[in-house]
């Protein structure tokens, strides 16, 4: 299992390159894009490790979500050529990742919870009231908005007064990514208890095409742009002060917080049960999220190879 990893797809037949964190993207004629989900995890800002079926697992999860939540917000793909990968309109990305809360919780610098410890109250332009508990519900879900680093640098906390002041989005885009927003994390809270889970939180990118139509972009819903816990075990978790069952990638990113500063010192090489423990959470999260058996595609020598295949009528001439 482990030599089926896709850690890059660097295809120099394709033209104009992009490589991001997790996603190597390609951009094509007529206003489209090819973007081929790797199996990298990526957290802190770095590549912490490569997990086995994690592109398709994210792939396909994504593809779930985006045919469920059509009818609220239009998203930006055209057809799926491998289960790897999303041809897409290519979308000019806003500048600001929407991400959306429901729960006290998450281990980032930019998270509620770690700046509520840290005593906080004000933040992201809402006030949290005092006495708090970790991971405890909120009484309404917040949009907790952070400046989009296109250049692989650091997200940066914004509110909504300062994303229309300083020009990073006009109000009626603001007005209308945070209503659309919303309503995708209700569809995907009240699908998900249907499952036995939780939706705690969500990041949401949304893009404009050529007409200036903003659409969702990226991912939806997947446990690399959400947290999901168990519902479960969330009770009895929250009683002992304990992190709740999850399916998400906090599975390695705990890890390092328990042994690291992630932002300021090295991080411990993951071990290969760890890598093999995510794997199988990343497989256990789209069956549980979707009620459907995942099954890996093999095809080809190696991932990359089966890729290259079906991308062949892309390549440039």
């Amino acid at each position: 299992m482990l030599q089926r990893t896709l850690p890059h797809a660097r295809i120099p037949e394709l033209p104009n390159p992009y490589f991001g964190k997790v996603r190597d993207c390609y951009d094509l004629e007529n206003n489209q894009r090819l973007l081929v989900t790797t199996d990298r995890l990526s957290a802190f800002d770095q590549i912490l490790a490569v997990i086995p079926w994690k592109g398709q697992v994210l792939t396909q999860l994504a593809r779930y979500w985006f045919e469920k939540t059509a009818d609220i917000a239009p998203n930006h793909v055209i057809s799926y050529p491998d289960p790897n990968v999303v041809l897409g309109r290519k979308l000019t990305i806003l500048p600001v990742e929407i991400v959306v809360r429901g729960y006290l919780a998450g281990t980032t610098s930019t998270s509620i919870l770690t700046q509520y410890r840290n005593g906080l109250r004000d933040m992201y332009g809402h006030r949290l009231s005092d006495g708090l508990k970790d991971n405890q519900a909120l009484p309404e879900a917040i949009i907790t908005p952070t400046s989009k680093a296109f250049d692989g640098g650091h997200d940066e906390p914004l509110n909504a007064e300062e994303i229309v002041k300083t020009g990073l989005l006009a109000k009626s885009q603001w007005d209308e990514v945070s209503e659309k927003a919303l309503a995708l994390f209700a569809r995907g809270q009240k699908m998900a208890a249907e499952r036995g889970l939780i939706l705690v939180d969500t990041k949401y990118e949304f893009g404009t095409d050529e007409g200036g139509n903003i659409l969702l972009a990226d991912e939806i819903h997947t446990p690399d742009s959400s947290r999901y816990w168990i519902t479960e075990g969330y009770d009895n978790a929250f009683r002992n002060g304990t992190r709740p069952p999850s399916f998400d990638k906090d599975v390695i990113r705990s890890w390092v917080v328990e042994r690291c500063d992630p932002y300021k010192d090295k991080i411990p090489d993951i071990p290969l049960e760890m890598i093999e423990k995510t794997s199988r959470v990343y497989i256990d999260a789209y069956e549980a999220i979707t009620g459907q058996t995942f099954v890996p595609d093999t095809g080809g020598a190696t991932p990359l190879d089966r890729i290259r295949e079906n991308l062949k009528s892309f390549f440039a001439v």
